[in-house]
């Protein structure tokens, strides 16, 4: 039997990358994988078999379809935007008007 390889690539100060997602997406969507593995398996006992397994892969797409959506709207590092706060290490100075920059 042969086996399969699926590479992961890896570059110098670069995210990890599998099918399209980078970094902590990977783990987002393999989540939602396994949890709709799990659904799946409920559902089919509780509405029936081919219901719950439909039901279970709607929702799963949904899930992976969401998990996509987020890595193009946020990306890989969230960063907070205060806009009436200057950094000075290690002073935090609170302005009274909005700074704007020139």
């Amino acid at each position: 039997m042969e086996e399969k390889c699926f590479f992961l690539y890896k570059g110098l100060k670069k995210p990890l990358v599998f099918k399209g997602l980078k970094g902590k997406y990977i783990y987002y969507a393999g989540g939602s994988f396994a949890g709709t593995m799990v659904l799946g398996i409920i559902l089919s006992k509780v509405i029936g078999f081919f219901v719950g397994i439909v039901l279970a892969l709607g929702i799963g797409a949904g899930l992976i379809w969401n998990v996509f959506r987020l890595q193009k709207t946020k990306g890989l590092f969230n960063k907070t935007l205060t806009k009436n706060e200057i950094f000075m290490m290690p002073v935090r100075i609170k302005l009274k008007q909005k700074y704007k920059p020139k």
